[in-house]
């Protein structure tokens, strides 16, 4: 078996390295040849994994058409709204019918659409058979083989069954479900309501705020998952709730470490600019407000967020209106 890890950001290399370690013949590509030169020279990703050392037998290579000749899958790490072209890019030199593994987490800006939407489009011409994986996972602890448990969704079962043996390992253990779209949805929407837990932590507001931006957030995330496809079992499971309290509690989180700092006063651009990797949050945050009004569905926790980054709304005016907001019904 071959798996072509495409994204070498710090979840990319961690999977690909977990997959080599387990004996899967894994080759990461790189877009940027100087992280291929240093994890081939020191056995370590310096940009974006720093001190972790790599497996001998991982291999890392720039060229995309050397990193795919012959791979039975292709695992998507590349940030949300870069996968559309870089497939587009790929195109001509993936399979007629090529396994899509994405562990990428968003919703596109520019159409609204979820990663499988994306993945269908770009490789338009071609029958991508599609699989998403998402669950409660920190790229610094799996490259240290602690415990950690996720979610497969794929509609072919068979299919499914098979990158859930592919994927597991003893320190990494993979749930099967067939709602791709659930498990896809859960990841892009969790990333939105830990910049608002971030927030919250950031204003000084205690346990007790963040544990109701969780719990609603969750509301959020599973009244917008069906009114998409998704199954509410899933959002429930540890692709939804599982990764929500990871992302809402973690100091590793990065979407986290931004509502943090905006708590705190930074402005967004400043928080942009200090960040090596990529907070998916931050953009997700506008595509599932646009998503939200397209579609009629009620979002508070995630229009407050929207308007906090994108409308320069005060982080404590905005915790008081979601506050002050009509009494409903739980």
């Amino acid at each position: 078996m071959k798996i072509a890890v495409l994204g070498a950001g710090a979840w990319g290399t961690t999977l690909a390295d977990m997959l080599a370690r387990n004996g899967v013949n894994a080759t990461l590509w790189a877009r940027e040849p100087e992280v291929v030169q240093t994890i081939l020279e020191k056995r370590e990703n310096t940009t974006f994994l720093p001190g972790i050392t790599l497996s001998d037998a991982l291999n890392v290579e720039s060229d995309p058409e050397i990193a795919f000749a012959g791979a039975d899958y292709y695992l998507l790490v590349i940030p949300s709204q870069f996968i559309r072209p870089a497939l587009e890019g790929f195109r001509d030199i993936l399979p007629d019918s090529p396994v899509m593994v994405c562990a990428s987490k968003g919703i596109e800006l520019e159409t609204l659409a979820p990663m499988s939407r994306v993945v269908a489009q770009a490789l338009d011409g071609k029958h991508p058979r599609y699989a998403s994986l998402s669950g409660p996972s920190f790229a610094a602890e799996v490259s240290r083989d602690m415990p950690t448990t996720v979610s497969i969704g794929c509609e072919d079962h068979e299919l499914g069954r098979e990158l859930q043996a592919a994927f597991s390992t003893p320190a990494f253990r993979v749930y099967f479900t067939p709602d791709y779209r659930g498990v896809e949805l859960g990841g892009a929407v969790k990333n939105v309501i830990a910049i608002a837990a971030g927030i919250s932590d950031g204003l000084g507001f205690g346990h007790d705020a963040r544990a109701a931006l969780i719990t609603r957030g969750l509301a959020e995330m599973s009244r917008l998952g069906q009114a998409m496809g998704g199954q509410e079992r899933t959002f429930m499971g540890l692709s939804g709730m599982g990764d929500l309290v990871l992302t809402c509690t973690g100091d590793l989180s990065r979407n986290r470490q931004v509502g943090l700092k905006l708590g705190q006063g930074m402005a967004l651009e400043a928080i942009i600019g200090q960040m090596k990797a990529v907070a998916e949050g931050v953009k997700t945050t506008k595509a599932l407000y646009n998503l939200s009004q397209k579609l009629g569905v009620e979002l508070p926790i995630t229009e407050q967020v929207y308007s906090i980054l994108y409308e320069d709304k005060d982080p404590a005016r905005a915790v008081k209106d979601l506050m002050g907001r009509q009494l409903k019904d739980e």
